[in-house]
């Protein structure tokens, strides 16, 4: 392998690595910067999604004027959005690549194969050389966290995680269980309905939560009652994404809660018409265990009070959320990965101020953030807090 040295190395290109790279490039730092433009969006979403996050909430950050979602529409022509008109992921995609291209054009296309403690740093295994580098920026994305509980894996190939599809177009005249009660399970229902299968969708709560429309010419009055935010309208989302950094500074327990609860298992309000009778909602319904039998899915199910009762499918989406694993990170090598301390309670990585992790340079942005800054990290619009913090870290330890 050759050898070579950069001051940085990012490693991911979705709306945080992106954003990073950008802000470091700002600050003067020689970062090399590793991975596919915008892949989880493209291959782990599916087509005809649109967006929870409104327009305004959604734009990635670079410190050069012109980086915003809005401004990518105005001159590409892609349409006017505002928070009465959901986002398409294709457009939020094409965002993402022209952000790449004009941001961060030294981006490669490569897969970082191991990064691992180094004398003077780390070195960073990729596409046949080794990079010594002082700090790296982990940005590698929320997919590889995907959780499918144990009660459902004894199916095998017949369950699957709802990052593992985009296109529901394969499921026409086949019956799908859909277990979940977020975004990812309301939406991915509602595609498969539209794209021909019957749908079962299996929701633990008693009811399905549903988000506000937005305050359209809202009363000023309020407004003051009510601020608008990036995560939507309330004084505690409010706060919560305007000041991620005293978020930082709550015991854990209440960090991981809010993390879980806030803007917790929910759909769009702009997605409530598309679930309707059509749709075979089961609620207060637990998937207790699952198996394979001649080519179809034997789901056991727990109704509330009512007992137990048995149906029968040929495939299961869990969308079941996210479980953050650092060990899953394959990536890291296991000595460095027993380095990075970990929030109380929790597999993900404790951070500074600066997102830095217990092992100095090694930064950690995006979901793997959320235990320590909040819910706010779950969502693009954390992207430019992330980025700013990071890049000022690494700049100034020169």
């Amino acid at each position: 392998m050759s050898a070579q040295t950069a001051e940085a190395v990012v490693v991911g290109a979705g709306p945080y690595g992106l954003s990073c790279a950008a802000h470091l490039s700002g600050a003067g730092v020689e970062a090399r910067v590793f991975g596919y433009p915008m892949s989880a969006w493209r291959d782990n979403m599916p087509k005809g999604m649109f967006l929870k996050s409104t327009p305004e909430a959604s734009s990635m950050s670079a410190p050069q004027s012109g980086s915003t979602l809005g401004d990518f529409c105005e001159e590409s022509g892609a349409g006017v959005f505002d928070d009465t008109h959901p986002l398409p992921r294709s457009v939020f995609v094409d965002y993402g690549l022209r952000f790449q291209r004009k941001y961060v054009a030294g981006l490669e296309q490569k897969t970082v194969e191991k990064v691992a403690l180094a004398p003077d740093g780390f070195k960073v295994s990729v596409g046949g050389e080794t990079i010594s580098t002082r700090s790296v920026v982990v940005a590698s994305g929320h997919v590889r966290f995907a959780h499918i509980p144990d009660e459902l894996r004894a199916a095998g190939p017949f369950v699957t995680h709802s990052s593992e599809h985009s296109d529901f177009a394969g499921f026409a005249g086949k019956s799908v269980a859909v277990v979940g009660a977020g975004q990812s399970a309301l939406e991915s229902a509602a595609l498969l309905h539209e794209a021909g299968a019957a749908v079962h969708l299996l929701v633990r709560s008693p009811a399905i939560i549903w988000g506000s429309p937005p305050l359209v010419d809202a009363p000023s009055l309020l407004r003051m009652i009510k601020p608008e935010s990036p995560m939507g309208p309330g004084w505690s989302l409010f706060l919560l994404s305007r000041a991620p950094a005293v978020v930082r500074h709550l015991p854990a327990p209440v960090r991981l809660y809010l993390l879980r609860n806030v803007l917790g298992p929910s759909g769009a309000w702009w997605l409530r018409d598309r679930v309707g009778r059509d749709i075979d909602v089961s609620l207060e319904t637990t998937a207790s265990s699952a198996e394979e039998s001649k080519g179809k899915v034997v789901l056991w199910l727990q109704q509330g009070t009512s007992g137990r009762r048995q149906i029968e499918v040929d495939h299961v989406i869990a969308a079941t959320g996210y479980k953050i694993d650092l060990d899953v990170i394959d990536f890291l090598d296991p000595e460095l990965r027993a380095n990075v301390a970990r929030v109380t309670g929790s597999g993900a990585p404790r951070l500074s101020s600066s997102f830095e992790s217990s092992v100095p340079g090694l930064y950690f942005v995006g979901l793997s953030a959320g235990p320590t800054f909040g819910p706010v990290l779950r969502f693009v619009c954390g992207s430019g807090f992330a980025a700013r913090s990071v890049a000022a870290a690494i700049a100034g330890a020169r």
